[in-house]
């Protein structure tokens, strides 16, 4: 897919399996799912491609998250981002940039591997306040600190919005994490936005207060969540999030008074 000159392409990991009514909720509605039982199987399971996004701008090969790396612990299981990557033409020394969207696991898998880094010549940017949250604090994940400390010779973290390549900005969204970060492509009069997981299914950009298990702070990223649906809901922005089927983007559209995300072809 393109933006204007900007080459946007997903780069497929695994998949990862969750219980929807666990973990995507409307607490005043309860049967949120009723009405979205296609999006499940037959167990009520919501299955959550995991991966990144390729973005080709001016000479810069950048990577929007991670993957999930070479987890597979019958719930989550990765271990293809590299070859997805081969096979757009892209070895790991060609990446210039990986800009991270939050600092879960399931983003983050391939940034390094057995304590090595995974893209020798990338600058690994995140916003200051994951960082922080996720390798600095005192209760800081041990499997977090292993993963991402061998970073802090290439890291660069941000912590205002701006821009990070050309036709690419960074715009903070808290919620789901301290320093979760939504990114905006945009050239030649069109945009697109890569959500991460300020929505992890597209039944969050259908109805409002849809709310999160894995959000740190659920009041802040319920009030992201429903600001960004409300900003992309008929417009001509593509969207995506971290976890969409096949990683697809679509619009937002609005009939008969609901909303539903149609993904494009």
């Amino acid at each position: 897919m393109k933006i204007g000159a900007i080459e946007i392409l997903p780069v497929l990991d695994g998949v990862g399996k969750e219980p929807a009514a666990e973990v995507l909720t409307r607490p005043e509605v309860p049967d949120a799912w009723a009405c979205h039982t296609d999006l499940l199987d037959e167990h009520g399971t919501l299955h959550l491609d995991l991966g990144g996004f390729l973005v080709r701008t001016g000479d810069r090969v950048v990577l929007v998250d991670a993957g999930v790396g070479t987890i597979d612990n019958g719930k989550y299981a990765g271990g293809r981002f590299l070859e997805s990557l081969q096979g757009l033409g892209v070895a790991p020394t060609d990446v210039t940039d990986v800009v991270f969207t939050h600092l879960h696991f399931d983003h983050v898998g391939w940034a390094t591997k057995k304590g090595e880094v995974v893209f020798p010549n990338a600058t690994y940017r995140v916003h200051a306040a994951d960082w922080a949250h996720f390798v600095e604090s005192p209760d800081a994940d041990p499997g977090a600190v292993r993963k991402l400390s061998p970073l802090v010779e290439q890291l660069e973290t941000f912590d205002a919005d701006g821009v990070l390549a050309p036709g690419l900005s960074a715009r903070h969204t808290p919620g789901h994490t301290p320093g979760s970060t939504v990114y905006v492509v945009a050239d030649g009069g069109e945009r697109a936005l890569l959500l991460g997981d300020v929505v992890h299914s597209v039944v969050e950009l259908h109805e409002r207060d849809w709310e999160a298990v894995f959000d740190v702070d659920p009041v802040a990223a319920k009030a992201v969540r429903n600001a960004l649906a409300d900003e992309v809901a008929d417009s001509t922005d593509l969207v995506v999030g971290a976890h969409f089927p096949g990683l697809r983007f679509g619009r937002v559209v609005t009939a008969f008074g609901n909303r539903s995300f149609q993904q494009i072809v």
